[in-house]
């Protein structure tokens, strides 16, 4: 795993938003893993959440964006992976105290919802602001306490919807 390497998710409705993202990330010499749709095309955005949720889950990857018409469903889906604090953001603040408050590891973006240069300026705030700890660490502790409860240790293996 790169530590600076970053994987990306999308479906129809994320694919010309991961295109400005995939070029703003090219500027600041991130390197991306693209695991989502490379269409507009109508998919089903669970196929890619859970190649970019298992793969911070089992962590293959330190950091994922997600990607979809509103981000919701992506955000629901990838919730459901142990260790995966996903976040849909549609500001500068939530993207800041996501990553300050809650270590969040996968940014979720609503690519019909948020304006491009608002995407950009979401996630540099996202990459850029650093997990505070301190009294957070106690809320991050709680959510590990309840997930080795309730997660399946199996995980979900779709099958591929291409064969």
């Amino acid at each position: 795993m790169s530590g600076n390497e970053i994987w990306i998710g999308n479906d129809h409705g994320g694919y010309q938003l991961k295109l400005e993202i995939f070029e703003f990330l090219h500027k600041k010499g991130i390197a991306v893993n693209d695991v989502g749709t490379g269409s507009t095309e109508i998919v089903r955005y669970p196929y890619f959440a859970q190649k970019v949720a298992s793969a911070v889950s089992e962590g293959r990857a330190a950091r994922g964006i997600l990607i979809c018409s509103t981000g919701i469903g992506m955000s629901i889906i990838a919730n459901k992976f142990k260790g995966v604090r996903a976040s849909l953001c549609t500001s500068t603040f939530m993207s800041k105290m996501t990553r300050a408050h809650n270590d969040s590891n996968i940014l979720v973006l609503g690519g019909k919802i948020t304006g491009v240069l608002e995407a950009l300026d979401i996630l540099d705030a996202w990459l850029s602001t650093k997990y505070e700890g301190g009294r957070h660490a106690i809320s991050l502790g709680l959510i590990r306490e309840a997930e080795e409860a309730l997660c399946n240790p199996a995980g979900w293996q779709p099958a591929d919807p291409t064969k």
